[in-house]
């Protein structure tokens, strides 16, 4: 089964085996967003629980 290719340049695997995603709204209209904001936008996050079965699933793991 192939996994979609679109899954696998949006998520990794942590080492715990959590799935790590990167936050929406960092590529553009940037100057109206305080750096605050910018800087925590630029973190990494986990995916909710609810998603990471349907993730991976289509990252075919």
């Amino acid at each position: 089964m192939k996994s979609k290719s679109g899954v696998k340049k949006r998520f990794t695997f942590t080492g715990s085996g959590k799935l790590k995603r990167k936050h929406a709204y960092k590529s553009h209209i940037l100057t109206k967003k305080s750096k605050k904001r910018k800087r925590n936008l630029g973190y990494f996050a986990i995916v909710d629980k609810a998603d990471a079965g349907n993730i991976k699933d289509m990252l075919a793991k």
